[in-house]
């Protein structure tokens, strides 16, 4: 660890660090050279070595040497990307932290925006507008983006509920260090570590902001990303959803809320189980079946909202524990979204496996829990201008 600060800085940006050697330096680049003349005070960066194979490390050292609030803790084991998060956090020094995977990067002007909307409103969660950006360029709107518009001030999620069916993950969120520590909030190891930590974010703030902006650039189809890797990893999600559920029925045991989180949990398996890229299909049954014991753990009293179309009737379906049923309806599904799809030039049919698995006709892939794209009619202005790249690197 390098660079101790002198004086307490308002952010505090964390990025855990691993096998992304070609991706490092724009990451932190994108960082460190956003920061606006005059505000070096106001922000550290830890970048957190989380025993890198490849040179991260060595890169890590040189980029921190000789730069004034760059820190680098170098860890001596690999622990995955959820406890180098904590890592991170165990040194930040900030009054506010934000978490920034080092294989994505910012676009100009964010750092000076969110500066300044935690001064204007010393929010407890400030929440930030993202692009997908694929490899060979394009740029899209996420399916979610649209629900942080026209969020004045600073809210609860009892006056904006939508704000819960925003992409849940940590890098979409600014918080404030003390608030996490009266959540009792840390990343837990395994895969969708965020789940039972960005949902409590906003079921318990007292203030929300929203700052309707691209802010993060968030890079899609790198080989070895969690999202484009099948593995049976895929299962930890299961565990993470357990301790959203306990963290809920402890601290607020909200029958609405319960249900609201049910379905968006169920539809977020449903995208997992359906998903060619992450689960190999000798898995598909037994984590259907898993599926179907969480729907019978967690099903509210009450009921829930079912979701309309296509996915409401996977939703039954794995409420039946009718796996069979279920596979008849994906293929016939996957089929029939293949013949929807336009022919390429050259007479040449996409194949079936690169068909959406887990969209209603119409509707955004992984609409339910906030991934996906959205078209070109969705969008403001202001993304608009960052997916033509008129406006962002």
């Amino acid at each position: 660890m390098v660079n101790e600060p002198t004086h307490a800085p308002l952010l505090s940006i964390v990025v855990p660090v691993y096998g992304v050697e070609a991706y490092l330096y724009q990451c932190l680049e994108s960082i460190r050279a956003d920061i606006p003349a005059g505000e070096s005070d106001a922000v550290e960066l830890i970048a957190v070595d989380d025993a890198s194979p490849d040179g991260c490390g060595a890169m890590l050292r040189s980029y921190a040497a000789g730069r004034d609030r760059v820190r680098v803790v170098h860890l001596t084991s690999n622990v995955g990307l959820g406890l180098a998060r904590n890592a991170g956090l165990d040194v930040a020094t900030g009054r506010y932290v934000w978490f920034v995977d080092s294989d994505d990067w910012l676009p100009p002007g964010t750092i000076a925006a969110v500066l300044d909307r935690l001064r204007q409103h010393q929010p407890d969660v400030l929440m930030l507008d993202h692009l997908r950006v694929h490899e060979d360029g394009r740029r899209d709107v996420d399916a979610s983006s649209h629900l942080l518009r026209g969020v004045p001030g600073v809210a609860r999620l009892a006056d904006q509920p939508q704000l819960l069916r925003v992409q849940h993950t940590a890098w979409n969120k600014v918080v404030r260090r003390a608030f996490l520590d009266e959540l009792e909030l840390r990343f837990f190891p395994g895969w969708y570590e965020d789940i039972p930590f960005s949902h409590p974010l906003l079921i318990g703030a007292e203030k929300i902001s929203v700052l309707d902006r691209v802010c993060y650039l968030y890079r899609q189809g790198r080989q070895g990303a969690i999202t484009s890797t099948r593995s049976g990893r895929h299962f930890d999600a299961f565990g993470q959803y357990e301790r959203l559920m306990d963290w809920v029925r402890r601290r607020h045991p909200d029958e609405a809320l319960q249900a609201e989180l049910f379905e968006l949990m169920i539809s977020h398996y449903l995208v997992v189980v359906g998903n060619d890229d992450r689960l190999h299909p000798h898995l598909r049954r037994a984590f259907f079946h898993r599926v179907a014991e969480h729907y019978r753990r967690y099903l509210p009293t009450g009921g829930y909202p079912m979701p309309p179309g296509v996915t409401g009737l996977k939703h039954r379906l794995v409420g039946r524990g009718d796996y069979l049923a279920y596979s008849a309806l994906r293929q016939a599904h996957r089929v029939a979204g293949r013949l929807r799809r336009p022919v390429p030039t050259g007479g040449a049919s996409d194949d079936v496996g690169s068909v959406p698995a887990d969209e209603d006709p119409g509707r955004p892939a992984d609409a339910a829990t906030g991934t996906g794209a959205l078209g070109a009619g969705d969008v403001t202005p202001e993304q608009r201008d960052a997916l033509t790249g008129s406006r962002l690197p």
